[in-house]
């Protein structure tokens, strides 16, 4: 039997854009392209889906999928990982909601409570982040953080804040590109993410793979999609299916 793009996309619940990202980046093809250009699906595309969507439920980013999928990766090692970030995040929250209580507290009764502890569990150290990101995406990560520390090491406060600037200045640029409709693919969006990524290689250079890696970083890992959501709820799929095709087309 066979299935249609839309038929999928409608009986998985998900969007025939995503099936159309899942087979950019080489995670799930259809079974063959037909005649008239529409993408085809047998029952091993759709167990495979299956299995593709019980990982992403289970919180696996889609590098990590690819490779437990390929057997490059243990998905018992995966599924660690991932645990060893879900237990970070419970004890993160779980500090958040003690410093609300406590504000709660004093704001109610007039107890004491000085500044620092008013943003207790509101911020991680780097090493908490870089822990977070590689259960989630993978041992790569540390190679591009490294990068990124050594690139920055000499920089002064007025040169983050310059560099903050501009990508609030980039994200400004992608956001009145998805609400004038232009597709991700479209060419007014490519020279943004031309702009985005000389900004981004002033921190590391990334290629084609790694590229379109950070475009699903932003969607997926919660520290860095709370930044897009604060703009629209659209956003970070927005920048990730852009910066999926941009890599596709124009890195090596």
């Amino acid at each position: 039997m066979t299935w249609s793009i839309t038929d999928v996309a409608r009986a998985a619940g998900i969007t025939s854009r995503t099936l159309r990202h899942y087979d950019a980046i080489g995670l799930l093809a259809p079974a063959y392209v037909a005649a008239n250009g529409y993408r085809v699906y047998e029952d091993e595309q759709l167990l495979r889906l299956q299995q593709i969507l019980l990982l992403r439920e289970l919180g696996l980013g889609l590098d990590t999928i690819a490779e437990v999928l390929a057997g490059r990766r243990d998905r018992l090692e995966a599924l660690r990982g991932h645990e060893r970030w879900l237990r970070s995040e419970q004890e993160r929250l779980s500090g958040m909601a003690d410093t609300v209580a406590r504000t709660v507290r004093h704001l109610e009764e007039g107890t004491p409570m000085s500044g620092p502890e008013m943003f207790e569990g509101f911020a991680d150290t780097p090493a908490e982040v870089e822990e977070v990101l590689v259960a989630r995406f993978g041992e790569g990560v540390r190679e591009h953080l490294a990068t990124a520390a050594d690139r920055t090491r000499s920089w002064t406060r007025a040169d983050r804040a310059a560099a903050g600037r501009e990508f609030e200045r980039l994200d400004a640029a992608m956001l009145a590109q998805l609400r004038a409709g232009t597709p991700p693919d479209g060419k007014e969006v490519f020279a943004v993410l031309d702009q985005h990524y000389r900004a981004v290689t002033e921190h590391w250079t990334p290629d084609r793979t790694s590229y379109a890696g950070l475009g699903r970083l932003y969607a997926e890992e919660p520290r860095f999609r709370a930044r897009y959501d604060a703009l629209d709820p659209a956003l970070a799929e927005y920048y990730r299916d852009a910066m999926a095709a941009y890599a596709e087309r124009r890195l090596a």
